[in-house]
C-alpha cells in the first residue's frame, strides 16, 4: 500500500469510518431486527455507499476542479466561471454557496459530538466493569474534547503522521470482525441485491422513508473526499476509498449477521467484538477512540480551511490565523473558530446525553450540503455538455434530496439544532457581505485621473519626507478616502508612495506580482495576485522587489448608523482584526488612518 494511500485513509476517512458505530444502533431502536428488516437495511446501506460516497463524489465530483484543487467553493467558483454576465444566476450560486459553507459548519459541531460520545459508550462493555451513567459519558467526551482542541494551537504536524497507520488499523479490523460474522451468517450476502431494499419499503411504507434519515449516517464524512483532493491528488484517495468501501461494506454486513444470531444486541459493533475477540476488546475499545479523536481533528482542520477560505473570498470578517507548521501551508489554527466549536461541541454533548439521542437528530445538516453539492453539478454539467455524467449527477442529487427531506422529521427531536448551528455563521456571512457593499457605496473613492490631476500638483508644490510610504488599495482606478484625507488634508507626503493592491485569484493556488508603471512622479502601483489558498507574507515579497518602506498606512471606518443590522455589522467590524494584520505586517511601521461614515 502506498504511502499516499495510507495517509489518504488517515486524513479523508476518519468520519464516514467512523460511522459504522453508531449507524445500526440507532436504525434497530426503530425497528424490529426481523431478518427482512436486517437485509433490507443492509440492503440500503449498500446502494447509498454506491451511489452518494462512489458515484456523486469519487466519480462526478472528483472529475471537476481548479488546478487540483476541490470543495463547494471549488464548484461555486467554476459555476460562476461558467455562469459570467447572468446576475440573477451568479447571485443564486453565491447565496446557495454561503448555505453549503453554513451546513458544512454546523456538521463540524456534531461530528466530534458523536463521534467521541460513540467510542466511550463503548467503555461500558469492559468485562467486570459497572456501565457508566449518561452524566460520566458526557463528562468523559467533554475531557477528550477539551484535550483535543486544546492541542489545536501546537499544529498537528508531528502527530499527522500517526494517523494513516492507526486508521488502517482500524479499517482492517472492522474487516476481519465484519468478516468472521459474515462467514457465520453468508445469507447477509443477499442484501446486495436492491431488490431486498424495494421490499423493505414495500413492507414499512412510510416508516421506510422515516428510516432513510437514519441510513445515511453511513455516508456522513463522503464531501471530505472531494473537500480533502488538493492536500492529496485524486487518485490516492480514490485508491483509498476502495480499500475502505471493501472494509465498511463488510463490517456493515457482518454486523448484520450478528444481529440476526443476536437481536437483543445494543451497541452491534462493540458486543460484537465482544462476542468474537473478548480478550481483544480492550485494544480495540481504545482504537476506536483514537479513530474518533482522528475523525473530529479531520473535521477540525477542515473547518479551519473553509473559514480561511470564506475569508479570503470576502465572505466572513478576517479572523487572526497561526500557521502550525512551517513546512505545510495548509496547517493553520484560528482560535476564535477553535474555542467557539468546542463550546458548541460540548453544548451539544450535554443537551445529547448519548450518541443514539444524537444521530436521531444528526444528518440534516449533511445531506443539505450534499443536496448543494448535487445542485452545483447538475448545473455544471449541462453547461459543459457532459451528457452522462449529467445523467448520473440528476439520478445522485434526486436520491440525496430524497434522504434530505427524510431528515427534516428529525427537527422535532433535536434536528432543528443543526439548523440553529448552520444559521449563525450564515447569519454572519449574510450580514457581512452586505455590510460590505454598503459599506463600499457610501465611501467617496477618487477615479485614476481624478487622483493624478490632484496628486501632480500636490507633488510640486509640498516638501516631502524621506523614504517610502505604502497604501493598500483595491485596484489603481479606485483610490480610497483614507488616501486621500492622509495626503491632501493631512499633508503626509513621501518621497515615494507605493500603492499596493492585493487582487484574489479563482485559482486556489499560486502569487504572481507586478510593479505597473509611475502613475504620476512620486507614485507607483504594486500588484500582488495569489490564489484563494495561498498562506503568504506581504513583507516577504515586499523585500523580494527591493521594496523597504519606512511606514504603511491603511484605513479604518468609523461607521456611525442607527439602524440595527447595520449597527450589527458595525459591530462586527469593530471586534475583526484589520487585513493588515492578517497580512503579519510589523506593527511598529503600521498607521492607521480614520474615515467617518454614516451607514
Amino acid at each position: 500500500m502506498s504511502q499516499k494511500i495510507v495517509k489518504a485513509i488517515g486524513l479523508v476517512f476518519g468520519d464516514i469510518g467512523t460511522s459504522p458505530i453508531y449507524t445500526l444502533p440507532v436504525i434497530f431502536l426503530f425497528l424490529p431486527p426481523t431478518k427482512e428488516n436486517v437485509l433490507g437495511v443492509l440492503s440500503l446501506i449498500f446502494w447509498t455507499l454506491i451511489i452518494i460516497p462512489t458515484i456523486q463524489y469519487t466519480v462526478l465530483a472528483m472529475s471537476l476542479s481548479l488546478r487540483g484543487e476541490g470543495g463547494t467553493l471549488i464548484l461555486s467558483e467554476i459555476l460562476r466561471t461558467l455562469l459570467r454576465g447572468r446576475k440573477r444566476l451568479l447571485g443564486l450560486v453565491v447565496f446557495l454557496s454561503f448555505i453549503g459553507i453554513s451546513l458544512l459548519m454546523g456538521d463540524g459541531v456534531i461530528t466530534p459530538a458523536i463521534s467521541i460520545m460513540s467510542a466511550v459508550e463503548g467503555i461500558s462493555y469492559i468485562p467486570g466493569l459497572r456501565p457508566l451513567e449518561k452524566t460520566e459519558v458526557v463528562l468523559l467526551s467533554v475531557l477528550i474534547a477539551l484535550g483535543l482542541f486544546y492541542f489545536q494551537k501546537k499544529g498537528t504536524e508531528k502527530v499527522s503522521g500517526a494517523f494513516g497507520p492507526i486508521m488502517s488499523l482500524w479499517f482492517l479490523s472492522l474487516f476481519i470482525l465484519g468478516f468472521l460474522n459474515l462467514f457465520l451468517s453468508p445469507e447477509v450476502i443477499l442484501a446486495i441485491n436492491p431488490w431486498y431494499a424495494l421490499e423493505f419499503f414495500k413492507q414499512n411504507g412510510w416508516k421506510a422513508y422515516l428510516i432513510l434519515g437514519e441510513v445515511i449516517l453511513c455516508a456522513t464524512g463522503s464531501e471530505a473526499m472531494y473537500a480533502d483532493m488538493g492536500h492529496l491528488g485524486a487518485k490516492p484517495i480514490k485508491r483509498a476509498w476502495y480499500l475502505v468501501l471493501t472494509a465498511l461494506v463488510v463490517n456493515y454486513f457482518g454486523q448484520g449477521a450478528f444481529l440476526l444470531r443476536h437481536p437483543e444486541s445494543k451497541s452491534i459493533l462493540f458486543e460484537m467484538c465482544l462476542n468474537t475477540f473478548a480478550s481483544a476488546y480492550v485494544p480495540f475499545l481504545c482504537l476506536a477512540l483514537m479513530a474518533t479523536v482522528i475523525a473530529s481533528q479531520a473535521m477540525i482542520s477542515g473547518m479551519f480551511s473553509v473559514v480561511y477560505q470564506a475569508m479570503s473570498a470576502r465572505y466572513l470578517p478576517l479572523m487572526r490565523v497561526k500557521y502550525t507548521s512551517p513546512e505545510l501551508h495548509s496547517q493553520i489554527y484560528i482560535g476564535t473558530i477553535n474555542w467557539f466549536l468546542f463550546f458548541a461541541v460540548v453544548f451539544i454533548m450535554f443537551e445529547f446525553q448519548s450518541s443514539t439521542n444524537l444521530a436521531a437528530a444528526y444528518g440534516l445538516a449533511v445531506t443539505g450540503d450534499m443536496t448543494i453539492t448535487g445542485i452545483f453539478l447538475i448545473t455544471i454539467f449541462y453547461l459543459k455538455k457532459r451528457y452522462s455524467f449529467l445523467f448520473l449527477a440528476v439520478l445522485t442529487t434526486s436520491i440525496t434530496f430524497l434522504y434530505f427531506t427524510s431528515t427534516l422529521f428529525k427537527l422535532p427531536h433535536g434536528g432543528f439544532w443543526a439548523l440553529v448551528l448552520a444559521v449563525i455563521p450564515f447569519s454572519i456571512i449574510l450580514l457581512y457581505t452586505q455590510g460590505q457593499k454598503r459599506l463600499y457605496k457610501s465611501l467617496r473613492f477618487f477615479n485614476q485621473k481624478e487622483f493624478v490631476t490632484n496628486f501632480t500638483k500636490f507633488y510640486r508644490e509640498n516638501s516631502k519626507i524621506q523614504g517610502k510610504a505604502l497604501y493598500f488599495i483595491r485596484d489603481p482606478e479606485h483610490f480610497p478616502p483614507y488616501v486621500i484625507e492622509n495626503i491632501f488634508v493631512h499633508g503626509i507626503l513621501y518621497e515615494e508612495n507605493i500603492f499596493v493592491s492585493l487582487i484574489r485569484k479563482n485559482e486556489p493556488y499560486g502569487i504572481t506580482t507586478s510593479f505597473l508603471e509611475e502613475i504620476c512622479p512620486g507614485a507607483k502601483f504594486f500588484e500582488i495576485a495569489y490564489g484563494y489558498m495561498e498562506r503568504f507574507k506581504v513583507e516577504d515579497i515586499l523585500k523580494e522587489h527591493g521594496i523597504n518602506e519606512r511606514v504603511i498606512f491603511y484605513g479604518l471606518e468609523d461607521i456611525e448608523t442607527q439602524h440595527p443590522v447595520w449597527k450589527a455589522y458595525a459591530f462586527i467590524k469593530q471586534i475583526s482584526p484589520h487585513f493588515v494584520k492578517f497580512l503579519n505586517l510589523p506593527p511598529a511601521k503600521l498607521h492607521g488612518v480614520l474615515t467617518r461614515i454614516e451607514l
